[in-house]
């Protein structure tokens, strides 16, 4: 099977080249840097797909010991998503905060740190944004919407930025001082919804203004879809944001190169420490827009929880189902969506619990975690082929 593949690939390799002589220079160029590009692509995700692949495998043996048909539980889950355009739309609102939490761990990835803090970074978004809303709300849409945005970008960002400094100036480890971090969000914001800042009749704040209540993708395409909100449009706009400053910026190779080999880093003349703590900043900023867009496309208003929303734990397995490359990161982040947005759909389409859905994500993370065992199964079979040639 690797032998065929490899022969399908050099053919259209060949095909291409033969094109490109019979093609004008600019197409021939466009032709050879995308051919280029997919071939990169599919290199450093091949092993990610297979290893989603093979956890949606053993979801389905699970679902099969249970006396359920793993078939109906699969139409379930493209039904409730791709069924229709509603689907399709209510699922991008589970989604969009996954991409934007996904593009903060990766960020941070990229320099070598682990942000387990987007939680965290997350919630005080989520506050923030609701908090500008409500207290100035006659001010105009064109001033309040982005200041509402922005505004819970920023919290995210200086949140990370606390357990950045201490990293940078201090040595400390950043998952100890984040996960602390995670805690101290949870419970502020939980105080501040449910003391000072409480509406009357409801566990949570006044609503945001609703001028600056992101446009539902049912006003635009007209369908009855009710959470899918253009919040979508900014998440995708992050990660393009993301991809440039890291592959087209001195910024982002001086982040990268920190995160490969400090020591070298900081032999070259870069520094270290300013790129630690700015990784940390624009990783919370992301995770901060995605708390951001939760507030303003979803709920309306501050909500107290009684957990954690879990959007910035499962952007970590976004960002390792994608690589942490941003491209990634959005197939991720559609796949994570689609689980949940189909939890409910298992549950009655298929008579399944919603604890599979749990299964299946966790199967997926374990295996994509453990890729060095489809890396040895990938090796072994290419020396397989080499052996039989």
């Amino acid at each position: 099977m690797a032998g065929k593949l490899a022969n399908l690939k050099n053919k259209i390799h060949s095909f291409i080249q033969n094109m490109a002589t019979k093609l004008p220079t600019p197409v021939a160029k466009a032709l050879r840097v995308i051919f280029s590009g997919l071939s990169r692509l599919w290199n450093e995700t091949k092993i990610s797909i297979f290893a989603v692949l093979f956890g949606l495998l053993v979801g389905a043996i699970i679902v099969l010991t249970i006396g359920r048909s793993p078939v109906d539980v699969f139409r379930a889950v493209y039904s409730s998503s791709f069924g229709s355009l509603q689907g399709f739309f209510e699922t991008m609102a589970y989604v969009a905060p996954l991409i934007l939490t996904g593009l903060a761990i990766a960020f941070a990835f990229r320099c070598g740190l682990f942000n387990i803090g987007a939680e965290g970074q997350v919630i005080v978004g989520m506050f923030v944004s609701g908090f500008i809303g409500f207290t100035w709300p006659d001010l105009p849409t064109i001033i309040l919407l982005p200041s509402a945005i922005l505004g819970g970008a920023v919290a995210g960002a200086i949140w990370a930025g606390i357990p950045g400094l201490l990293k940078a100036k201090l040595g400390v480890h950043e998952v100890v001082n984040t996960i602390m971090m995670n805690h101290i969000a949870f419970y502020l914001v939980n105080w501040l919804v449910s003391g000072p800042y409480k509406a009357s009749g409801v566990q949570g704040t006044d609503a945001v203004p609703a001028n600056i209540r992101l446009t539902r993708l049912s006003d635009i395409f007209g369908t009855s879809a009710a959470d899918g909100h253009t919040g979508i449009f900014i998440a995708l706009a992050a990660a393009f944001i993301c991809w440039f400053l890291l592959w087209r910026t001195t910024t982002g190779f001086e982040v990268r190169a920190t995160g490969l080999n400090p020591h070298a880093a900081e032999y070259a003349g870069i520094s270290v420490a300013k790129n630690i703590l700015l990784a940390m900043l624009i990783s919370g900023l992301f995770a901060g827009l995605a708390g951001g867009i939760q507030t303003l496309g979803v709920r309306g208003r501050v909500l107290q929880m009684s957990a954690f929303p879990n959007l910035g734990f499962n952007g970590i397995a976004v960002a390792l189902i994608g690589k942490n490359h941003p491209l990634g990161v959005i197939f991720g982040a559609l796949l994570f969506g689609v689980l949940l947005r189909a939890d409910a759909a298992i549950q009655i389409q298929a008579d399944v619990p919603r604890q599979v859905v749990a299964i299946i994500q966790a199967s997926v993370i374990f295996f994509v975690a453990a890729e060095q065992i489809f890396h040895w199964l990938f090796i072994r079979r290419k020396k397989e082929v080499v052996v039989n040639d």
